[in-house]
């Protein structure tokens, strides 16, 4: 199987091309770098550096593939509140070229990540596939958006798709941005013995995933579900309080927050119903809470050391 990642440079993206790789898949990276590193990506997949909205996109897609894992996007909620004609540029134009390129190059199947910040301020929990999407923030909406011209170019031109609506990823490779990048904040900030500062009273619940996990998912979504969407959560609530309860216990710090005013744009609870991925296509989070933070932990940890040590 040939697949192009967009955002394979990212933190979800580079996990997932390293499993495609892992299962023998051909995989092409595109990326610009703004977020993503280029030494996360795997040295056996192909690394183009261009943006999603580069109209030089058409010209990869001449590689012929089989299928499109679509992770490229903005991904910072406070930022598309300040600047929503950014976000609109990247999530929205930049998404609608890959899908046309997907279109006009016979692609097999699209593989869209989505985010829970498509539901706004749940009206019931657990979220569920069938929830309404009232989104609080532009990349909340611009995320929506797409999942709606996909169900629009099935019908339309018969490409399909999953759409996989994550909750809160986190884990090694994280950085500060999107909204699972409380772990790596607060991680960052444990081992550098600094302040904490948790907007709002600490009692907002999310759904937090280990990266590995998401990236499983995924890969199974490249097979199965076909034209339909699942949430990738844990279906375990879990408040920014207990996160960070959590993370001193195994940094072995006693540094007590800040706490600050609410952000525009963040929800008060948020956890998902799994039910349907777990039925359709057999899949659910293995990897409890505390032991992937464990393993986050272990990686900034060495990050930390690698930075130290000056060059030979």
């Amino acid at each position: 199987m040939k697949v192009l990642v967009t955002g394979g440079a990212g933190f979800i993206g580079s996990h997932i091309t390293d499993k495609l790789i892992e299962k023998g898949a051909e995989v092409v990276v595109v990326d610009n770098l703004s977020t993503g590193q280029k030494r996360h990506i795997n040295p056996k997949a192909t690394f183009i550096e261009m943006d999603i909205c580069s109209p030089e996109l058409a010209t990869i897609f001449s590689n012929h593939f089989d299928a499109v894992i679509h992770l490229a996007a903005q991904v910072d909620v406070a930022s598309s509140v300040n600047d929503p004609g950014n976000d609109a540029r990247t999530n929205i134009l930049g998404s609608l070229n890959v899908l046309e390129c997907c279109r006009k190059n016979s692609v097999r199947k699209v593989v869209y990540a989505n985010s829970a910040a498509e539901i706004g301020e749940p009206s019931y929990l657990p979220v569920d596939e069938d929830h309404p999407s009232l989104p609080l923030s532009p990349y909340g909406l611009s995320k929506h958006t797409i999942k709606e011209y996909l169900m629009l170019y099935n019908k339309l031109y018969g490409l399909k798709y999953t759409v996989l609506r994550y909750s809160n990823v986190y884990g090694p490779r994280q950085n500060h941005l999107g909204e699972g990048g409380v772990v790596a904040v607060f991680t960052s900030k444990l081992l550098a013995n600094e302040s904490i500062t948790i907007f709002g009273d600490g009692k907002q619940t999310r759904d937090f995933i280990y990266v590995e996990d998401a990236a499983e998912a995924t890969l199974r979504a490249l097979e199965t579900g076909k034209n339909t969407c699942y949430n990738v959560g844990t279906g375990t609530e879990t408040s920014v309080n207990d996160l960070l309860e959590l993370l001193k216990g195994i940094t072995e710090t006693k540094l007590e927050p800040i706490y600050a005013p609410e952000r525009s744009g963040d929800i008060s609870r948020s956890v998902f119903a799994v039910t349907k991925i777990e039925k359709e296509l057999g899949w659910r989070a293995t990897t409890m809470l505390k032991e992937g933070l464990s393993r986050s932990i272990a990686y900034f940890r060495a990050e930390i050391k690698t930075r130290s040590i000056p060059p030979s």
